[in-house]
């Protein structure tokens, strides 16, 4: 990302606080972290946006990441009528039945171990990669899986400020859903 301001980003700074808490919202579902971002506009750069987006999601307590995580619908299942969830999750498109019926057996004993849904950051992975990591991350204890979802959900959320703040200011996305 360019480190000038875009035209994304002086909408971003300038929008009614409402209006961009509830486009926050849509990005991350924890109300923390929005709030964290608002409180320090204005922004010079997207790349200042990006390192408060990170330090912001660096301090959430367990509560505001759980905030955030709900906010995410399991991968293999991006909710309908949704275009960023359906966006993020692409890599599953592909995929076939018997991969698909694995994802959702490991999704629901993750959820079981550890009481939400299984997070990566999905765009451009394939369907074989995130079954992989699902693999390999319910091996996990909860603190150490707790720590690479505060990671993911940090790309994601990159991701998705891109898309609000980056060259045009692409609002499209005012649904949001799935991993990015």
């Amino acid at each position: 990302m360019t480190s000038s301001t875009t035209p994304g980003l002086a909408r971003f700074n300038t929008l009614e606080e409402s209006a961009l808490a509830a486009e926050l919202t849509e990005v991350c579902a924890s109300s923390v972290w929005g709030s964290k971002l608002l409180a320090q506009r204005p922004y010079a750069t997207v790349d200042s946006l990006f390192a408060a987006s990170d330090a912001a999601m660096a301090e959430l307590a367990v509560e505001d990441l759980e905030e955030a995580m709900a906010g995410h619908p399991p991968i293999g299942r991006p909710k309908p009528g949704d275009p960023t969830s359906a966006r993020e999750q692409r890599g599953m498109a592909g995929a076939s039945e018997e991969l698909k019926a694995e994802l959702l057996e490991l999704n629901l004993a993750y959820q079981e171990k550890f009481g939400h849904v299984f997070l990566i950051c999905a765009t451009g992975a394939t369907a074989e990669f995130m079954l992989d990591r699902l693999k390999n991350r319910i091996e996990n204890e909860p603190g150490a899986e707790r720590e690479i979802v505060r990671t993911e959900l940090g790309k994601i959320n990159r991701i998705r400020l891109t898309r609000l703040a980056g060259e045009g200011g692409d609002t499209t996305h005012t649904k949001s859903g799935g991993q990015a």
